[in-house]
């Protein structure tokens, strides 16, 4: 992948290196989402020095810690194995790689920022990292960010829009004032790519350079199966076939009209306790999202949920459509009828969208009364139903939720479906592909929305 792609990662990495008491950053994500490239065009910029370990690839580089874990010490163990690192104070980086592979790695940062002659970011895949382990290391001496495949901002990127582009988007959903036919359109049919490919560099590199789909199919069956092979590597403590199973059968319950993911359906005679801790460590390794029904349309969110009752989403929706059937890829990729699958690729892109912007996961379901809504987000003072539409249907679950005083923690609601930009004083209506902003959008318009309405 030559290309090179900005990311988020990158202003965050300046704004680190500014801070006078910064301390070792450990950048966490799924494999593959670019973490190494963007850490390492970080690096080149901005170091004289540039001290680059793989801990997968260096073995050797594991016994560097053996002789304790003092600053010294681990430079006179580095140049042992390579006389040619420069460490020159103030203007060196030590970007230690695969820290998964090496858990004595976290120990040391507590060491390097004691010392505070160089600067330390370390890279781990989520999956295989034991991060309890290493959440015990270095504790208050560290900094953690987590790292997803691109969103859809980082893709208009690519495209060649600017930030004063998306400012302006951003503009017109403040204002309420609706897209015109021609950003409508044109922003859509971007927005439709973006969800066939998803957000993995490699799969957006290959798709600018060659301004179509060809080649990005094989790279997401690739990524799939660097994923089913990881789970054989990885997986400690749990039956490696059953959290196989788990993840092979997520696109078969997004299928299904209420997309509630049951083991009971995974296998003759599975049951719940025998399925403990699989789901959550394909959500701790970076490739699922779940969702939690809530027990109750009101806050707080945690601990007003049932960990029972859960949806599951592919972290990258690109690989969800690359899980399907060959038909069902080539009518989505061919014709980009999104609506045909149930909903299910609008839900998984939709929450996708909102676990970038920082947010957790919740849905409701009941049938007494009968109601239902997608997902449920917060700003301070109040709880905000999310309803995702696949058609220009009914919004019944909607309008019931925002009925005066029923839900007292619930002021308004927002609508994301094929829709411009409005407000009908009860909620909000955006086009899908500005997911991207609702964060953004909710704590401003929060602000005015309850200054108005006291």
């Amino acid at each position: 992948m030559n290309t090179l792609l900005k990311r988020k990662v990158d202003t965050y990495l300046t704004i680190w290196k500014k801070n006078p008491d910064r301390k070792p950053l450990i950048i966490k994500g799924a494999r593959q989402i670019g973490k190494t490239r963007s850490i390492e065009w970080f690096a080149s910029q901005n170091y004289k020095s540039v001290i680059q370990i793989n801990f997968v690839e260096q073995t050797k580089y594991r016994e560097i810690f053996n002789d304790g874990f003092e600053v010294d010490s681990i430079l006179k163990n580095i140049s042992l194995l390579n006389p040619e690192f420069k460490f020159i104070p103030g203007e060196t980086i030590f970007f230690f790689d695969e820290l998964q592979a090496c858990p004595n790695c976290a120990t040391s940062l507590k060491f390097f920022k004691l010392d505070g002659r160089f600067d330390v970011i370390c890279s781990g895949s989520l999956m295989g990292i034991s991060y309890k382990e290493i959440e015990s290391n270095s504790v208050g001496y560290k900094e953690d960010y987590e790292m997803h495949s691109m969103d859809f901002e980082e893709f208009l990127w690519a495209k060649g829009y600017s930030e004063e582009f998306i400012d302006g988007l951003y503009a017109q959903m403040i204002e309420l004032k609706p897209l015109s036919a021609l950003q409508m359109d044109t922003l859509m049919e971007l927005f439709r790519d973006y969800v066939i490919i998803g957000g993995m560099p490699e799969v957006v590199a290959t798709y600018i350079r060659n301004k179509n789909f060809s080649g990005t199919l094989a790279i997401q069956r690739q990524l799939l199966k660097d994923y089913e092979e990881d789970i054989t590597k990885y997986v400690e403590g749990l039956d490696k076939a059953k959290v196989k199973a788990v993840y092979n059968h997520i696109s078969t319950f997004l299928a299904k009209e209420n997309k509630r993911f049951q083991i009971t359906k995974i296998g003759k005679n599975a049951r719940n306790r025998d399925y403990i801790g699989c789901v959550e460590w394909l959500a701790d390794a970076g490739v699922v999202n779940i969702c939690y029904c809530i027990n109750q349309p009101e806050l707080p969110l945690k601990g007003n949920y049932d960990p029972k009752l859960y949806k599951i989403y592919f972290k990258d929706t690109g690989l969800l459509i690359a899980s399907l059937d060959e038909e069902a890829q080539e009518d989505l990729r061919a014709n980009k009828n999104l609506g045909t699958y149930k909903g299910a690729i609008y839900e998984n892109i939709v929450g996708d969208m909102l676990v970038k912007q920082g947010y957790q996961l919740y849905y409701y379901n009941s049938d007494r009364p009968a109601l239902e809504m997608d997902f449920f987000v917060r700003d301070a003072d109040s709880l905000i139903p999310v309803e995702v539409k696949a058609t220009d249907g009914a919004t019944a679950s909607l309008n019931n939720l925002l009925k005066e005083n029923k839900y007292p923690d619930i002021k308004y609601g927002v609508k994301l479906g094929y829709k411009n930009i409005g407000f009908n004083s009860k909620f909000y209506t955006f086009p899908y592909f500005l997911t991207f902003l609702l964060k953004r959008f909710i704590s401003e318009r929060g602000k005015i929305f309850y200054s108005v309405n006291g």
